[in-house]
């Protein structure tokens, strides 16, 4: 019988971003004993990958910001499926996250006379990005692991979580594997924390981790939770194009924000073409203003450039597709031209974005301060994923919780740029705290052993079926091809049944997997054990487009372009049936109040 080691906590934190630091120090700040488990090296979390800033209403560069702005651009950004309740609580909590993190250490880019400097982003109506650079992320996964370290936190490091373990309906923790020796382990807890990251790495052009292979969805899908808004998936519209070794690798919303246009084979900065109804008011319509408004000009409006990322890289697609698009099937973004408006460009260029200087110089040879880039859409981001109380962030099931972007509820259908680091600090700090409430209110939990013999033998089945199993990595390859072609940037009916149709004969051969070598620093292990949560989320995001028959947000049907406002009163939700079928459903949107509903109207 496969052995155990054996750990136990109030509460259990799995992932150690930026929403699972933040919710273990707060977890941790109540008294209770808190363990931490993440995929790969503390400090190594996905966060460290967002770059363009953190986004809260602080008006240190523009006083006409508030909360109010903040909660209805998200909302709009969102298409109204977001959960109000979320978005309010995370544009009124956000300064304070922020100025938490800087008391704790953080050092943002300051104004002149001291105060945290801000940016332009897409989607936000003033500069409200706080940032380091173009190196935010990585920032914030400094200052809460410096600040974690000392509270106490016991972390368990290069883990994959097999499966979420009940005590009845309860949760009662987690078991998995030590990926460096293949060691079996049991983390027997109170409350559980998910806060695992997103799936782009079901896709094949992702700006995603090797870590983001939805791991989080699956765990709680197969637990009993219910699962949301899973047809929204991101695709940032700008990451790297070339040379073929980095693409999808992305190039921050930050460099629009900056300046930076974009323009098709012929030279035209195509974006002014097709601005939407719901942002002509507060889009440039000129290039000149548009350059007024990425200097600070109040009475300027945003270029069309730092409209949502739905819409920008559905343009940038459009212009692919038309012919128009740059040799190696992408546009050009372009910052050098600002030598035309700035003296010294060059030095600007690189003090504001270093990273994307550097980036570009070593893996593709290109200076951004001379010539522009090609770029395309690329996997970003979930906007869906665990379906949560929207005060708690506690799931569906008693005792485990989410919080970030393997939760949703607070971007809708599309999310803005910025939004993702302040969602991981508001609901991470809310996700611990009432996580530990629930461990403090509840009694021990029991582990059911046999449970525990069946996991970790399933788990070891690769290693029997051996080199006549098949291979785990040609089946996720096999997968995100799937994925990337007929369930991407544009959806149509006959494509994505086509997909579901392959999702069925990849998860047969999934179950198939064999694998050679022993248990320690096994990848071939790991990619097997990979597929079942790969497999899940790619049928959930599937099933939920096909349901949705229209194009909101980050969904774009083809064969329904139009928005529907019917649609707009409902999310959809996935929950596990009877006999491991997937059940899809509409669930009503909660009415918004009347004094939210008039801010709304009021920012329009």
């Amino acid at each position: 019988m496969p052995e155990f080691q054996r750990f136990s906590y109030d509460v259990l934190v799995i992932g150690a971003g930026g929403a699972g630091l933040r919710a273990a120090i707060e977890a941790g700040a109540t008294g209770a004993k808190v363990g931490v488990v993440c995929k790969s090296l503390l400090g190594k979390a996905h966060t460290v990958m967002a770059e363009g800033g953190i986004a809260a209403a602080l008006a240190n560069v523009d006083d006409r910001d508030n909360w109010r702005v903040h909660f209805a651009d998200t909302m709009r950004g969102g298409q109204y499926l977001n959960n109000w309740r979320m978005a309010e609580l995370h544009a009124k909590e956000a300064p304070q996250c922020v100025r938490e993190l800087e008391a704790w250490g953080a050092l943002f880019d300051r104004t002149p006379d001291g105060r945290i400097l801000q940016r332009n982003f897409g989607g936000h109506r003033y500069p409200r990005l706080a940032h380091v650079g173009d190196r935010t992320g990585l920032e914030m996964i400094r200052t809460l692991q410096d600040h974690g370290i000392h509270t106490g936190m016991e972390v368990h490091m290069e883990c994959t979580v097999l499966s979420l373990l009940l005590d009845g309906n309860r949760i009662a923790g987690a078991c998995g594997y030590d990926r460096e020796k293949g060691r079996f382990q049991l983390w027997e807890a109170k409350a559980v924390v998910l806060a695992t990251g997103g799936i782009g790495r079901a896709f094949k052009i992702t700006s995603n981790s090797w870590e983001y292979t939805g791991d989080g969805l699956a765990l709680a899908y197969r637990a009993g939770a219910e699962l949301q808004d899973m047809e929204f998936v991101q695709f940032h519209p700008t990451g790297m194009v070339w040379p073929i070794s980095v693409r999808g690798i992305l190039v921050t919303e930050g460099v629009r924000g900056e300046g930076g246009v974009l323009r098709n084979s012929e030279g035209r900065r195509f974006m002014f073409d097709d601005i939407p109804d719901l942002y002509k008011e507060q889009t440039a319509d000129s290039e000149e203003e548009g350059w007024r408004y990425t200097q600070g000009d109040k009475n300027a409006r945003r270029p069309p450039e730092l409209l949502t990322r739905d819409h920008v890289a559905r343009c940038i697609n459009r212009e692919v597709k038309a012919g128009r698009g740059s040799p190696h099937g992408g546009v050009f973004l372009d910052i050098s031209w600002i030598k035309e408006r700035m003296p010294k460009s060059a030095e600007h260029i690189k003090r504001k974005l270093p990273s994307m200087y550097h980036q570009f110089k070593q893996l593709a040879d290109l200076d951004i301060t001379k010539e522009p880039m090609e770029v395309g859409p690329t996997t970003h981001y979930m906007m869906g994923g665990i379906r949560v109380d929207g005060d708690s962030q506690m799931s569906s099931v008693p005792g485990l919780f989410a919080a970030g972007e393997v939760a949703a509820g607070l971007h809708g259908a599309n999310r803005l740029g910025g939004n993702s680091l302040s969602d991981l600090v508001v609901f991470g700090r809310r996700a611990g705290r009432f996580a530990a409430e629930f461990a403090n209110a509840n009694g021990p939990v029991t582990i059911d052993e046999a449970e525990l013999q069946t996991t970790a033998i399933s788990a070891l089945a690769p290693f029997d079926r051996g080199p006549s199993g098949e291979n785990p990595y040609q089946i996720q390859y096999d997968l995100q091809e799937t994925m990337q072609d007929l369930v991407g940037i544009v959806r149509l009916e006959t494509e994505m049944q086509q997909a579901l149709d392959a999702i069925d004969k990849l998860r047969m051969r999934a179950e198939r997997t064999g694998i050679v070598g022993n248990r320690e620093y096994n990848n071939g292990w790991h990619t097997a054990i990979d597929l079942g949560s790969m497999m899940i989320v790619s049928e959930a995001v599937t099933r939920a487009a096909l349901l949705r028959k229209e194009s909101r947000g980050a969904q774009f049907r083809e064969d329904f372009p139009v928005k529907d406002s019917e649609w707009g009163k409902y999310n959809i939700v996935i929950k596990r049936g009877a006999n491991d079928q997937m059940q899809v459903e509409k669930r009503a949107l909660a009415p918004l109040p009347d004094e939210l509903n008039k801010v709304i109207q009021e920012m329009k």
